[in-house]
């Protein structure tokens, strides 16, 4: 049986690592819901509306992938889209350990909400959102980093960003 899956993060930037995960895991799943998380805690570059916008253009080639902010709990965001499955990432054994904890409080909160994770490729085990802004931002070129639409609205970002 093929179900519907979640895979929810920040995505402050989408990186093509994130659009490697979603794309494998599109192959499993009959439905995606690529879940953009408000996080009012988290400073992000891109306002919810432009990752929400961003997401929805990098992943527009996969027909059973949607995109849909989101600012509750995740397990409740998943109850209400009647969704029992969470996909996370995971490139490191740090990785491994904090999405252990998160997976354990999901299942403890809701214990019919399973969590799978997806090794990422040995090419992109080294990406983060974070780190792509951080050199970016000492002027390394990011481009084969970033979906094209997410790299042209990254360089007018860093661009605004310089000329204040």
């Amino acid at each position: 049986m093929r179900e519907k899956a979640i895979y929810p993060g920040t995505f402050d930037p989408i990186t093509n690592g994130h659009l490697d995960i979603v794309t494998r895991a599109a192959k499993i799943f009959e439905k995606i819901i690529l879940a953009i998380a408000d996080n009012p805690k988290k400073k992000t570059m891109f306002s919810l509306e432009e990752r929400e916008n961003l997401a929805q253009e990098t992943v527009k080639h996969l027909p059973n992938v949607s995109v849909i902010k989101y600012s509750n709990l995740l397990v409740n965001f998943a109850k209400e889209q009647k969704v029992h499955i969470l996909i996370r990432g995971l490139r490191t054994i740090s990785d491994l350990e904090y999405e252990r904890k998160i997976a354990a409080i999901n299942h403890l909160l809701a214990p019919n909400i399973e969590s799978i994770f997806f090794m990422t490729t040995t090419q992109h085990a080294y990406l983060s959102s974070s780190l792509i802004k951080e050199i970016a931002e000492h002027g390394a070129d990011v481009q084969e980093l970033l979906p094209t639409p997410v790299h042209q609205a990254f360089k007018v970002r860093l661009f605004m960003n310089t000329d204040r």
